[in-house]
């Protein structure tokens, strides 16, 4: 806890009783749809707080200011107290924070603990949308949407890259929203599969096949061309089968899998309900396409049990050809194939259209921050709101937070931004000796919200052969945004079990029915298993909560 004076209770209102006191606010809010109140600025702490803040306002507190902050310590850069990114911080925002960290390996467990027992800090960094949903009830974190009527650089964001109804998908049975997620403009994708490029060329094969039948049709040349060979070997099966694979292919068969399956529920728009996501149909076309090139001999059935490295050791030594990764995995694999001294190149393909079309899901809504209901009572609240605003959510501040500061970390011609030589990231200047986040703090999850930003912003760091990959992706679909669903506490309560078990599941078949240990044939019985388990009973409680929210917040 931060020893910043609380306001007299007096004085102004405290975060319990804004809801009953504060109905008007200015024009343009964002809670004219989700039935939330905001607080006019005279009602909130004005220590350090600037007048005339706006968009294109540098953030400077008018006198010095200190946050508490959780704060994530990732093991690839323990913080440091020394950081550039603090210094700058103190001396050109008077900002500086009093710092409660926690590991990696604990820290949604440490966010837990200490939002349960009430002496969270301020700022609650590295928060994804729905973790908070458990801290509702409870009181202990504050409904964000109230206050940012007092951030305008989020507004704005909101507003230009059409977010409404991606925010609308956070909100609780209140009506309002408890994180303030990081923005992007776009859907940024990441995940593909990586194949080898000079055995693709040899064989006359495409490094865009237009559906997933296509690149199964070119893992068999590569079968017929090397037979004592898996085209395919995957990895990121540690907590269920395929987690990414089937996520990144899902779309595309108009369902969710792997990391994307979520709490199991699809909204289906011609029925206007959610139906269970692990008993659609289009869940077992997926399913029966895994299956084939498992059947067909085309994907290593270790694909479901192997560790990623040893995964990553069959593609660098020449035994497999193609497996999933992502902009930063696929350096290993180069890497890896290197110290063997295996010949080739390894490049990303783009994602293929599948049954339901070219599709792409993803998150405009990616890690925020949440903030303790205790921080609306602070004498210092409105400035917190303007600097977070500023950091998060300004081109400025999202700039500093990702590169650092021009002339001393980077450069800038125009819209190129280049890296001083001595300093790396993600692979820039490999071989420098210094890194921009161990060594200077900035491109920190916790300062720049996983780099929800501009699209500009986010391929301004990206290596050219990414970015070729971005642009290749760009003109895929958008999966649609289901409609908010928000649980009361005595829902979430009843169906915490029903969705672990159907779930554990679903998990459970999908390895089996992949691997050929369960026919397909056996579906039917398979999704009346899932009836057994409550199925129809959570999909009532869901839809109910759906048609709740809608009908009270239109």
């Amino acid at each position: 806890m931060r020893t910043t004076k609380r306001r007299p209770l007096a004085a102004v209102a405290t975060a319990a009783t804004l809801a009953l006191a504060l109905a008007a606010c200015s024009g343009g809010s964002d809670e004219g749809e989700g039935g939330g109140e905001t607080a006019e600025a005279s009602e909130l702490g004005q220590v350090g707080a600037m007048e005339d803040y706006g968009v294109g306002t540098t953030f400077a507190a008018t006198e010095p200011v200190s946050f508490g902050l959780m704060y994530r310590d990732h093991p690839n850069y323990p913080l440091k107290d020394d950081w550039d990114i603090l210094t700058k911080l103190e001396e050109n925002q008077n900002v500086t924070f009093e710092i409660q960290t926690a590991p990696l390996s604990d820290w949604q467990q440490a966010q837990s603990i200490a939002i349960g027992a009430g002496n969270a800090p301020d700022i609650v960094s590295v928060t994804y949308p729905g973790q908070e949903v458990s801290f509702v009830a409870g009181g202990a974190i504050l409904p964000v949407s109230d206050y940012v009527e007092h951030m305008p650089n989020f507004q704005d964001k909101v507003e230009k890259w059409g977010l409404e109804e991606d925010l609308d998908g956070m909100r609780q049975e209140d009506g309002k929203y408890y994180v303030l997620p990081g923005l992007r403009e776009s859907v940024r994708p990441s995940y593909t599969y990586a194949v080898r490029k000079d055995v693709w060329e040899q064989l006359g094969l495409s490094l865009e096949p237009e559906t997933f039948e296509d690149f199964a049709a070119d893992l068999e040349k590569v079968k017929a061309a090397y037979p004592g060979t898996f085209p395919l070997s995957d990895r990121w099966s540690a907590n269920g089968p395929l987690e990414a694979s089937l996520n990144v292919a899902a779309p595309n068969f108009g369902t969710a899998a792997g990391w994307g399956y979520g709490e199991g529920t699809w909204w289906d728009e011609d029925a206007e309900e959610f139906v269970y996501t692990g008993a659609m149909d289009e869940y077992r076309d997926l399913l029966e396409y895994y299956h084939g090139l498992v059947a067909d001999g085309l994907m290593d059935p270790e694909s479901l049990t192997q560790e990623d490295d040893q995964a990553v050791q069959k593609m660098a030594s020449g035994q497999t050809f193609a497996q999933l990764t992502n902009d930063q995995e696929i350096l290993k694999v180069r890497t890896a194939m290197a110290e063997v001294g295996t010949a080739g190149e390894v490049v990303m393909i783009r994602v293929p259209a599948g049954p339901a079309g070219d599709i792409q899901a993803g998150e405009r809504l990616i890690s925020g921050v949440m903030l303790s209901s205790s921080a609306a009572e602070e004498d210092d609240f409105l400035a917190m709101l303007q600097f977070l605003d500023w950091l998060f959510y300004s081109d400025e501040g999202l700039e500093f937070a990702k590169w650092g500061v021009e002339g001393e970390t980077y450069t800038k011609d125009g819209d190129t931004r280049t890296l001083n030589p001595e300093i790396d990231q993600n692979g820039l200047n490999p071989g420098a000796p210094k890194a921009l986040n161990v060594d200077f703090g900035y491109h920190n999850g916790v300062w720049m919200l996983e780099h929800g930003s501009s699209d500009e912003l986010d391929r301004s760091m990206l290596r050219p052969e990414v970015v070729d990959f971005v642009e290749a992706m760009s003109d895929k679909e958008p999966a649609p945004v289901p409609p908010p669903a928000p649980l009361d506490e005595l829902e979430r309560e009843q169906v915490t079990l029903w969705q672990t078990g159907l779930r554990d599941h679903v998990l459970q078949n999908t390895a089996a029915f992949i691997l050929g240990q369960r026919p397909l044939s056996e579906w039917d019985a398979y999704v009346a298993e899932l009836e057994g388990k409550n199925m129809q009973q959570y999909l009532d409680v869901v839809n109910g909560a759906q048609q709740r929210f809608a009908e009270k917040n239109g």
